[in-house]
């Protein structure tokens, strides 16, 4: 390196350590080149990996998923067997119409009705899945309170502001609000720490990338649907990743948001059942 920049120099070996020799005059100039060369030398290193801190991960979280397959299979069997009244879908299912009219309920009460087996079986599959994951994050009860709540919220936007003429019924609505939830609080949360781009964005990019696959597959598919339940989820996600919004929702316990979920639909179908 120092011949490179004109300097002689010379290594001698003194029986015990060997030595770098340069002329006396030039000993300033290529000890101030030996050290510029160790600072680039060092800055050319790649800097360390730094390890992510493990996310926060709530036990339980299957306990929210086994309700939403039991309330969507009861809801399934009723209709099937004629359990109750024989117009559940009449008075259930989203309609437009009927929502711009104030029956605000069917938001709710249409989440849990599907046209057929392989229907439900595609939204219990799908709706288990991104809904425990999501529960790992946030607590069983407070992320299917935010679930249910986004999706019917999203059933709302779409009916108020559609044809009147639209009708739709299916949980999908709620699986792609669970999974812009997911997406969305997985982002927001990690958003700070140091990483490369690419891995900053991932979770939101990985999510666009799922509801392009499942969200637009098949045919008579509510695309509409899916993408405001995926906008409610990522919306509800990065509130519930805020500072304050988690010291709130960390003094609610697990139970009490559960039921809250369950509560709400209750509520709609007892509206449903009434009118």
């Amino acid at each position: 390196m120092l011949t490179a920049v004109g300097i002689a120099s010379s290594v001698g070996f003194d029986g015990q350590q060997f030595a770098l020799q340069v002329p006396l005059p030039d000993a300033l100039a290529a000890r101030y080149q030996l050290q510029l060369y160790e600072a680039e030398s060092r800055s050319e290193r790649p800097a360390a990996r730094v390890p992510l801190p493990p996310e926060r991960s709530y036990p339980q979280a299957w306990i929210g998923c086994l309700l939403f397959v039991a309330v969507l299979v009861a809801v399934g069997y009723a209709v099937a067997h004629g359990v109750g009244p024989l117009d559940a879908f009449e008075r259930g299912e989203l309609d437009a119409g009927r929502v711009q009219a104030g029956q605000w309920w069917r938001a709710w009460t249409a989440l849990t009705l599907h046209l057929d087996a392989a229907h439900l079986a595609a939204n219990l599959g799908a709706g288990v899945w991104f809904g425990y994951l999501a529960a790992r994050q946030l607590g069983s009860g407070t992320a299917w309170l935010l679930i249910v709540t986004g999706a019917a919220g999203a059933n709302l936007l779409e009916a108020s502001f559609g044809p009147a003429a639209h009708r739709s019924v299916g949980a999908s609505t709620a699986v792609f609000t669970a999974l812009g939830l997911l997406a969305a609080h997985s982002w927001r949360t990690r958003y700070h720490l140091p990483q490369r781009a690419v891995l900053r964005w991932s979770p939101l990019i990985g999510g666009v990338v799922l509801l392009g696959w499942f969200g637009s597959a098949g045919p008579g598919t509510d695309i509409v649907a899916h993408a405001l339940g995926f906008a409610v989820g990522c919306g509800l996600g990065v509130i519930a990743a805020g500072a304050r919004a988690r010291a709130v929702l960390e003094r609610w316990p697990q139970w009490l948001t559960g039921a809250l979920a369950l509560l709400s639909l209750v509520v709609a179908w007892s509206c449903a059942l009434g009118a």
